[in-house]
Parts: structure tokens; sequence; C-alpha cells
């Protein structure tokens, strides 16, 4: 388990709020699978929040089922960061987080996200005023990244800046943003952050993030570098019951069998259809058609079966391209030589 603040976690296994992916119907897919215990929603513009803009709502989606959840603002001012907590605390959210390490342009040249490691200052100004706006009703934490360039590793003294002025738990991405989302995540620069931290106020949980891919690489990633928890982002995208299997694995019992192909395709689904249900027939079918080589690569080698669903031209083509797979694969089973059906 993993507290935060007040909020208490079933496990300390928490989705990443990963930009154009972590919508409301993913999050229940992956919270449905087991093991997940907290939920991240997209990157959310406050200002877009406190406008009422579409796209912000939609981003910002949530109910019953999605919880506990975490709302990521990113921005650089203070006052319209702490006014967007507010909102977050009004609209659901049981913890609200500031973006402190998105690499990408559109974000960074607000000067928010990453860009924030190069004016510690303004974010820790930031900080305290999203602390004092909702820190009496939930929590606030910090998501950032080692440092802006290779070379000046920010985070081991500016994270325990951000815990004195108030932040309940630091997020930390082994990457610089140099490095945006090449290279590999150094778990020894986590480590230098984590001791930092706890050097600083010993009760506040630090949570690993970058490179989780497999089950096996979250207790590694908690024994070699010290943090409480870990974010998992893109090793989620094509299995969502990772966070299922690290449970497991953490507490000391056998990695369970992995979904057949039947179990797979029912998550597929289950997917597509929440996504018709929380928005639309077209969103369903843009997110489907961009998602499917992350959920093919848990699949028999499958070309055909992609192409149909990319080009699918409506709901029943994805349904029906999900029933023939289904076919195929139960025919495949039962045949002494493997059919090159899935693959041509």
């Amino acid at each position: 388990m993993l507290r935060i603040g007040p909020l208490q976690l079933a496990t300390p296994l928490l989705l990443a709020p990963i930009a154009g992916y972590c919508d409301l119907a993913f999050r229940q897919v992956c919270r449905e699978q087991g093991g997940l215990g907290l939920a991240c929603t997209d990157l959310l513009s406050p200002q877009g929040l406190l406008r009422g803009t579409a796209t912000s709502l939609d981003l910002a989606m949530t109910n019953e089922i999605d919880r506990p959840v975490g709302m990521q603002l990113y921005g650089s001012d203070p006052a319209i960061m702490a006014d967007g907590a507010r909102w977050a605390r009004d609209h659901g959210a049981s913890l609200v987080d500031i973006n402190m390490g998105c690499p990408v342009d559109k974000v960074t040249k607000k000067d928010g996200g990453s860009k924030l490691l190069c004016d510690p200052e303004r974010a820790e100004r930031i900080v305290a005023a999203v602390v004092a706006a909702v820190g009496d009703t939930l929590p606030v934490t910090c998501k950032m990244r080692l440092g802006w360039f290779d070379d000046q590793p920010v985070a081991v003294w500016l994270a325990p800046r951000l815990v004195r002025a108030g932040a309940a738990a630091i997020t930390i991405h082994g990457r610089t943003t140099q490095q945006k989302f090449t290279g590999v995540a150094s778990l020894e620069g986590i480590r230098a952050v984590v001791e930092a931290v706890k050097a600083e106020s010993p009760a506040t949980p630090v949570i690993g993030n970058g490179d989780v891919t497999e089950p096996e690489h979250v207790p590694r990633m908690m024994r070699r570098t010290g943090c409480d928890g870990v974010m998992i982002g893109r090793g989620a995208l094509s299995t969502p019951w990772i966070f299922r299997d690290a449970a497991a694995l953490l507490a000391g019992a056998p990695r369970p069998a992995p979904p057949g192909v039947d179990e797979i395709l029912a998550i597929i689904q289950r997917y597509f259809d929440l996504m018709r249900r929380y928005r639309d027939e077209r969103y369903a079918m843009y997110q489907i058609r961009r998602r499917v080589s992350w959920f093919a690569k848990r699949l028999p080698p499958s070309r055909r079966w992609r192409e149909a669903v990319r080009t699918a031209p409506d709901p029943a083509a994805v349904y029906d391209a999900i029933a023939r797979f289904r076919e195929i694969a139960q025919r495949r089973e039962h045949e002494v030589e493997e059919p090159c059906a899935l693959e041509s």
C-alpha cells in the first residue's frame, strides 16, 4: 500500500498521465484488470477547465468507478494553477498533480511542464499556491524529470524544496528534458532524488517512473532506487493488466498467467465500448485506429487484422474484425499446422 497525505492507495502502482492516451475509458479498463492504486487524467489546462472548453472537459471526465483519480495540471501562473486546482477538487479529483516533467514543445514554450525545472522559484510558488488553494482537502503532488539538461540534475535539490512548499509526494521520471523519450531511464538518478527527499522529509513518498514495461521492472525499480511506488506509462498501453501482475509480484505471489487471445480481444472490445459510451463514435474510431498497434503487441502476428481495424469505416467493421480474429485464433489452436492467416 501507499499513502499520499490523507489518501490511502490499495497498491503502490500508478497509471501515468499519458498525453493523448489516458482517457476515462482506458483508466477504467486498467482498473478492471486489478492492481491499480491510482490513475491520472491526461494533462489538463487550467485555463481550459475554467473556461469550460469541450476538449479540457473531455480530458477531465471522471465518474464514481474512476477512484481514486489524480488530475494533472500544467501551466506557469501560480494563481491560475490554484484556480484550476479548485476546479479539479470540485469535479471529482482525489489528488492534484503539478506537471513539471512534460518535455513537449507546446507545453514548455509556455513555460509549463519541464520548463519549470529552469525556474525553480516559480515552481515553488506554484506548489505553494496550489497547496494553499486545496491542500486542506486533498493532497498536491509534483511529477518531474531529473532536469532540463543531462549535466544539470536539478531535481535532486529542487524536489526537497517542493516538499517544503507543501508537496505531499514527488514522482520522478528518470530522464532529462534533453533526452525526451530517448535513451534509458536512470535508476541512479531516481535514487538520488529519493535520498534527497527522504533527508528532507522521511515520510514523504517518492514514486519512480520510466522504462517500466514488464511487471518484473516494478520490484527491480523499488529495490534499486528505494522509491515507495512506481508509475507506469507506456508499459500499460499494450498491457493494461501490468498492474495486476506487478501487484502479485510485490505481494510475493507468482506472476499470473498472461491473458489468452480471447481475453485480450475482450479487453480491446471493452475499451472500444467504453469510448463510445463516454465520448462518441468519432472519438472511439479515431482512438481504436491509432491504438490498435499497441494492443496488437500482445497478440499473435496480425498485420491483416491491424489493417482491418485501421481502415474500419464504422464501429460495426471494428466489431467484425475482432470477431474474425477470434475465430481464426480459435481455429489455429486446434490445427497441427499453424496457418498464416493472421500474418498475411
